[in-house]
């Protein structure tokens, strides 16, 4: 339903998107992850048409939006993550003033107010001026107003910034229902939230696609690498992490942090099936090195999200 191909954003020498290409298909809910900085709101905005991209492609069902950007935008609703409100207007009157602007009939609109009030839990607010919503019910008025004309894709970028854990759990459980019978991008650098409401994820990291799948693909993946944590007291860092770095199957050596006083701890990497713990257990007693800690690592969700976005 969506694809986008090599798609590249530049602001002078900022590159803030670089050669991103994915593909969604109808009634997925993909999260979309990165940290802060990484390029998710800009691409998110190249999507919805609201910046144009500095190359590659963007279509929606075979329809380009660099070529008809208003017949793509007409099949998305969007969410930014600013929320922009008319805070003095009543709830009803802003989601009657959004309807106009998207092109709903006249004769449709209060059915619409009503089915999208409804929907995102407002139906005793519509009276209500939006000044005086709590930030909460301003996030259900702005899905609000990206339901109104009843689009095939919802864009929600960081929906649950702001919110108390209530109100975060109020707004999971209202995506997942609006999931049901539509396709659902969803921009966060927040692993739970993805994890509570998407089936499928997109990592970016500096303006690139680093990772693509399911929980369990990306899991899967990571276990291809073993990585085992030795914590040891030794007189000399540099000779432990040499020792360590001689092991037959040994792809890296990198430090680890640790609590215990005079230790020192690393990291060391091999393939699946190297026989690493065995090996460094061996050059413990051949060192006489006091061993603290050795024990095999598993990568949880939030451990591969850290290895694909930390600063190199």
């Amino acid at each position: 339903m969506i694809e986008v191909k090599n798609l590249n954003k530049a602001y002078g020498s900022l590159q803030a998107v670089r050669n991103v290409s994915f593909a969604i298909e109808r009634g997925e809910i993909v999260g979309f992850l990165g940290p802060n900085g990484a390029g998710k709101s800009t691409t998110m905005k190249i999507i919805t048409g609201f910046i144009p991209q500095s190359d590659g492609t963007v279509t929606v069902d075979g329809t380009d939006i660099g070529k008809d950007s208003l017949a793509v935008r007409k099949r998305i609703g969007y969410l930014p993550e600013s929320n922009p409100l008319y805070t003095d207007m009543l709830v009803y009157d802003y989601l009657e003033h959004v309807a106009t602007i998207r092109g709903v009939a006249k004769k449709e609109r209060h059915g619409r107010i009503a089915t999208v009030a409804n929907l995102c839990g407002l139906a005793d607010r519509v009276g209500q001026q939006i000044a005086t919503l709590s930030k909460g019910f301003r996030q259900r008025v702005g899905l609000a107003q990206a339901l109104i004309h009843d689009p095939d894709i919802l864009i929600l970028d960081e929906p649950t910034s702001g919110l108390d854990p209530n109100q975060i759990v109020e707004i999971r459980n209202l995506i997942k229902r609006l999931g049901e019978n539509r396709t659902i991008i969803l921009s966060t650098h927040n692993l739970p939230e993805v994890m509570a409401t998407c089936s499928r994820m997109l990592i970016i990291h500096n303006g690139q696609l680093v990772a693509d799948g399911t929980p369990s693909d990306l899991q899967a993946r990571e276990e291809d690498t073993q990585r085992v944590k030795v914590v040891v007291r030794a007189a000399d860092a540099s000779t432990v992490q040499a020792a360590l770095n001689g092991i037959e199957g040994a792809d890296a050596v990198q430090n680890a942090l640790t609590a215990e006083p005079q230790a020192v701890a690393f990291e060391v990497l091999g393939g699946r099936d190297t026989a690493l713990r065995p090996a460094i257990y061996r050059l413990a007693v051949e060192h006489d090195w006091e061993l603290i800690e050795l024990h095999r690592q598993v990568l949880d969700l939030e451990g591969i999200f850290r290895k694909l976005t930390q600063v190199v």
